[in-house]
């Protein structure tokens, strides 16, 4: 099959073969995969991963033993976990020690023809929602995590940090929460996707309040936690979501000073962004850039890289 991979020589197109499911698992093909902030950091050594790209995907089920999944357009959970350990048996693969993560640790990733997930990892797409609604499920869930981990009260004063993908969708994502939200960002352009939601933005250099009840930090850089630091309140949250290559720093004197709650925010829950793209309550279509066909995957990334670029995806015709 054609599929995206990365190695010692870089990033090129292939023909790995097809894989073949194991007991549990089901046989997809992949119809639709976005590329991630994640995967750019990827082919930068970040995880030291190789092999096939992608985490972010809707597809078809072509083989399976649960009968119900078969030809169901679907999305799919990238955490596989042991399925043994306590953190497994507490329903928290995510963190098991032993996990491996589609398209980012010990999995191959899904720009490619074909992939294979257990079938537990799997949810059917409501017939209402498009695959360029679906594809967004994975890092919309992500934004819906922050509500999972904290909740927004609507007199809180909210500020997302940063204008890319994963900034805007969190942005999406905490409006339904009725909160007094800001998001900070360094180009206007991307800020105007948030125009039509009312959502107060601004530029980084006009930013006036430093009180901010949460920061969310999805700026995507290693100096973001620093500057989260300073714009929240004395024990306020800073809720982080970026992961980048390099190291951060930071002076976490302010934290303990300050007593500021710092919380990592990772994956986060399916069902949830799939009852807000089925409820239609926002639209994450917009955030879409260019799509390029499976041939052109190398192409597609070298698109994403591209400063200011917002969703790039790739199409399996």
């Amino acid at each position: 099959m054609k599929a995206i991979v990365i190695d010692k020589d870089g990033v090129s197109l292939k023909r790995p073969p097809k894989p073949r499911r194991k007991k549990g698992e089901a046989l997809i093909r992949v119809t639709l995969a976005g590329v991630c902030a994640t995967d750019i950091e990827i082919t930068k050594g970040y995880m030291g991963f190789e092999g096939i790209l992608g985490h972010e995907f809707t597809g078809v089920v072509t083989e399976c033993t649960n009968k119900k999944l078969l030809n169901k357009r679907v999305v799919g959970e990238i955490n596989l976990g042991c399925g043994k350990c306590a953190l497994c048996n507490r329903g928290e693969q995510e963190h098991c020690k032993k996990r491996k993560v589609l398209g980012i640790l010990g999995k191959d990733g899904v720009f490619c023809e074909y992939i294979t997930l257990p079938e537990k990892n799997l949810h059917v797409i409501p017939p209402n929602v498009s695959n360029e609604e679906a594809v967004f499920t994975e890092p919309l869930a992500a934004a819906f995590e922050i509500l999972q981990q904290r909740a927004i009260k609507k007199s809180e004063r909210v500020l997302v940090m940063g204008d890319g993908k994963l900034a805007l969708l969190c942005a999406f994502v905490l409006k339904l929460t009725g909160c007094e939200l800001t998001v900070v960002g360094k180009h206007m352009d991307k800020l105007l996707k948030l125009k039509d939601i009312k959502v107060k933005t601004v530029l980084i250099d006009d930013l006036k309040s430093k009180e901010f009840d949460v920061v969310v930090e999805a700026t995507g850089s290693s100096g973001g936690i620093s500057t989260a630091l300073t714009l929240v309140r004395p024990r306020g949250t800073v809720i982080l979501k970026s992961t980048v290559r390099s190291n951060r720093v930071a002076d976490l004197n302010k934290a303990v000073i300050d007593e500021i709650t710092i919380i990592g925010s990772r994956c986060g829950p399916f069902k949830e962004a799939l009852r807000a793209l089925k409820e239609k309550k926002l639209d994450v279509t917009r955030l879409i850039e260019e799509t390029y066909p499976l041939e052109e995957g190398v192409k597609a990334i070298k698109h994403a890289k591209i400063k200011g670029t917002l969703k790039v995806l790739i199409k399996n015709d």
